[in-house]
Order: C-alpha cells, then sequence, then structure tokens
C-alpha cells in the first residue's frame, strides 16, 4: 500500500474498519445463526472468484467480474446483516488483482462489498418485517421482489458512493465529477443480479435445497459472458480508431483535437434528430475518422508553406477515397464509410469527389459535412482565427441549400442554443497547446480553386 496516496490508504482502512464493525456481531451469536448457511454461500463465492482466477479461464474472460454477484445479494436475503457481510469477504481477499498495490485492491473490494452486501440485507429484512412475514419462505408474487429489489439498491447505491469516494483519495478525481454516472450506469445490472439473487435464495429455501439454487447462476453466466463480450469488442473499436486519429495526428499536426470535436458536433446533430443510439454512435465513429484518408496524402502537401496549386489540390481532394478505402474491411463502421467517402460533397452538387447533390448524397455524410465546418471555423488555426460560434452558425445558415443541407444546420444550430459548445480540446496551432516549436503557416486554398476549402468550411 505504499504506493498509494495517504488519503487514499487512510480511505480503504476506514471501509475496512466499517465492514468489521458491520461483521463483528457475528462474534457474539450463538450456535442458532445459520453458519451453514453462510459458509455454503461464502464458499461458493469464493469458487466463483477463484474460477476468475484459474489460467484456464482468466486469459480467455470466460467468467467475467460481477457474474457471480447474485451470490452475494441472495446471501443478503437469507442472512441476518452481519453474516451477509461476511459472504464476499474470503472471494474478494483472493480475487485476481492487478500488480500494483495488490494487498490495497484486495482490501478494499473485500471491504466495499461487505458494506453493501450488510446494507443490501439491512434494507431487505427491514421490509421483510414490514410484509409481516417472511416472503421466501411462501413466495407470493409480487410482493417477493419488493425485498429483492431494495435489497439490490442499497447494494448498488453503497458500491457507487464508495466508488466515487475512492477515486477522489486515490486518483485525485474532483468531487464534482467522481460521483457522475456510477449509480445510473450499473443500477439496471444490479437490478437483474438482484432478481437472480431472489430465485437463488426462493430456491434455496425450497424443497429442492442449494443444489438447485446453483442452476441460477448458468444464465447469470451466460448472459454476463455476452456482456463481457461485448464489451471487449467494444473496446477493440475504439482502440482500433484511436490508432488511426493518432496516426492521422502525427501527420497532420495542425488539426489535432479537430476529429474528437466533428465527431461531438456529429453527436450533437443526430441526437437533435433524434436518431437512435447505435446510428448516433455511427455518426460519432465518423465524424472521429472523416479525415483519415490524410494518411494517403503526401506530408509535404499537408504541411506546405504558401497556396496550393490546382494538381496540389486534386491530390489533396483524393483523401477522402482513400479514406474510404482505409476502412473499407472495418465491418462495424457500417454508414460511416459512406460519410467518410462523401463529406466534402456539395448540394449542389459541385463538391467532391464525385459531385453527388442533394439527396445523392448519404445522410450521415450531411451530418458530417456540417460538424466538419462548424468546427473548422470555430478553432484556431495558423492561417486563421476562430469565428465565434454564433458567426460560424450565422456562415453555415447562409450557405445552407447550396454547401450544406439545411436540416443539419437546423439541428447543429438548436443543438448548440440548448446545450452551448464546449470543445475541450485545443488544436495544436492554438497557443498554450504545447507545441515546442511555432507553427508553421499552413498552405491556403487559391482564389481560383474549386469551392470548397480544405478543411472543411465554407
Amino acid at each position: 500500500m505504499r504506493g498509494l496516496p495517504a488519503a487514499a490508504r487512510g480511505y480503504i482502512g476506514c471501509a475496512a474498519l466499517a465492514a468489521a464493525l458491520c461483521a463483528a456481531p457475528a462474534l457474539r451469536t450463538g450456535a442458532a445463526a445459520p453458519w451453514a448457511g453462510t459458509l455454503a454461500l461464502t464458499t461458493l463465492y469464493g469458487l466463483c472468484e477463484q474460477l476468475r482466477r484459474c489460467p484456464l479461464t482468466a486469459a480467455s474472460g470466460a467468467f467475467p467480474a460481477g457474474w457471480a454477484s447474485p451470490v452475494l445479494l441472495a446471501g443478503a436475503l437469507l442472512l441476518p446483516p452481519h453474516l451477509a457481510a461476511l459472504v464476499a469477504v474470503p472471494g474478494a481477499l483472493t480475487a485476481p488483482a492487478g500488480p500494483r498495490s495488490a494487498l490495497a485492491r484486495r482490501i478494499w473490494h473485500a471491504a466495499e462489498l461487505a458494506l453493501a452486501c450488510c446494507a443490501a440485507s439491512r434494507l431487505g429484512h427491514v421490509l421483510t418485517d414490514a410484509l409481516g412475514h417472511h416472503p421466501l419462505s411462501a413466495p407470493q408474487f409480487p410482493l417477493v421482489l419488493l425485498p429483492a429489489a431494495a435489497a439490490a439498491l442499497a447494494f448498488c447505491a453503497v458500491l457507487a458512493a464508495l466508488d466515487g469516494g475512492i477515486l477522489i483519495a486515490a486518483e485525485r478525481h474532483p468531487a464534482r465529477t467522481a460521483w457522475r454516472g456510477l449509480l445510473t450506469s450499473s443500477l439496471g445490472p444490479y437490478l437483474v443480479h438482484g432478481l437472480a439473487g431472489l430465485m437463488m435464495a426462493v430456491l434455496w429455501r425450497s424443497a429442492y435445497g442449494p443444489p438447485a439454487a446453483l442452476l441460477v447462476l448458468l444464465p447469470m453466466y451466460l448472459s454476463c459472458w455476452v456482456f463481457a463480450q461485448y464489451h471487449r469488442e467494444r473496446a477493440a473499436h475504439q482502440a482500433t480508431i484511436r490508432a488511426l486519429v493518432q496516426a492521422v495526428d502525427i501527420k497532420d499536426r495542425y488539426t489535432r483535437g479537430h476529429s474528437e470535436r466533428v465527431g461531438r458536433a456529429s453527436v450533437m446533430i443526430a441526437r437533435e434528430l433524434g436518431m437512435a443510439e447505435d446510428r448516433t454512435e455511427m455518426l460519432r465513429f465518423a465524424g472521429i475518422l472523416h479525415d483519415v484518408g490524410k494518411l494517403g496524402v503526401p506530408t509535404r502537401l499537408l504541411r506546405k508553406d504558401g497556396p496550393l496549386t490546382p494538381e496540389e489540390r486534386g491530390v489533396i481532394e483524393l483523401h477522402p477515397e482513400y479514406g474510404h478505402e482505409i476502412v473499407r474491411g472495418i465491418g462495424f463502421l457500417g454508414e460511416a464509410r459512406a460519410a467518410i467517402l462523401h463529406h466534402h460533397e456539395r448540394l449542389d452538387g459541385r463538391g467532391y469527389p464525385y459531385g453527388l447533390s442533394g439527396h445523392h448524397i448519404p445522410e450521415s455524410a450531411r451530418v458530417v459535412a456540417v460538424a466538419d465546418a462548424f468546427d473548422a471555423m470555430t478553432s484556431n488555426r495558423s492561417y486563421s482565427r476562430a469565428r465565434p460560434v454564433p458567426a460560424a452558425v450565422a456562415e453555415l445558415r447562409r450557405c445552407a441549400g447550396t454547401h450544406f443541407d439545411p436540416r443539419m444546420v437546423a439541428a447543429l444550430a438548436a443543438s448548440l442554443e440548448r446545450h452551448g459548445w464546449h470543445p475541450g480540446l485545443v488544436t495544436a496551432a492554438e497557443p498554450g497547446s504545447g507545441n515546442v516549436t511555432p507553427p508553421r503557416p499552413r498552405a491556403t486554398v487559391p482564389e481560383a480553386a474549386p469551392p470548397g476549402r480544405r478543411d472543411g468550411a465554407p
């Protein structure tokens, strides 16, 4: 624990002390306490954690984190609070942990689970007493769902509260954002786990006994495995996109941060238009990768001093096709590939690479075109100062119908009015962006060139 900040060590110590106090009444209970059930559930949870640690299953992710949570919630419904707090401790203390501060991580994990189980058990038993009889002895739906839902809610809330605190103490997150999203993102899964825990508890108390309760873990394992595979695949997608964007940033450092902002503006348009969440995510990918074709453009042209010749401009205008070729084999991008290819088309047919017009231009490309132009106008570049957001929106409105789709322009304007624009990132050409050497003037587009600037602005 020496590598942890003092505040984190103190926080973990306080959590461990609180967990010990919650479990302390177990020392005073006699033989009448349900020690057999406590031992069985503790052993079961420990075995579940050891399956995750097994070398044959750890590498493949066959047993994802959280798949055995129904065991803890079943313990919260079956056992008194001080015994429920003990169920997770042995398994958490022997669970897989990273090499850095492994002991501290295990102590923290055991303490927070013990506190969450104790709180879940206490609230579940309060509702059980309010019902006047133990619902597990004679299950009556929907009354039997109330203690399970309350236990799952308490379990989730305690974990979220403790996790926010450790983010502040160990990672120095600001207090205003440390708890953001922790409860809402985990509440749904834990309510499902609570239902599975209720099924385990009912079967545990039934004539079939604990062996029947083990059957509940099979569907929970399958569902957790499917979700884990989804998140693993999503992480791989994100890593692919990050690698491509970083490659573009290295090649064309003057647009650093531009791709992320175009992705953000594309999401704003999509949400204003009421698009489905999966399509909104696709448009975010399209915005982030819209300039990936610059990898096929000679670096000397991207960094050239002075105006471009018509021949050089022709090479620059090939970057949408290069980008489409680069991402052609990335199946998860779907419609984003069309946006990458056509984001420099214009409604009047004077864009490139194919001179498409009107609704022949894919909708995704019309979204990204507006987002690209907006960020280009509101970002500082070595050859132009950023325009204020109202001025950029006014310019987009002026070009709507000829250059841009009026519907996309109106959606971005409405979203900006409602939410504002917080770019967060700075381009490499902005003062204070961390560049060691001052940026050289970037090539400008000659007045006689076809309409459409290289950076997407009208």
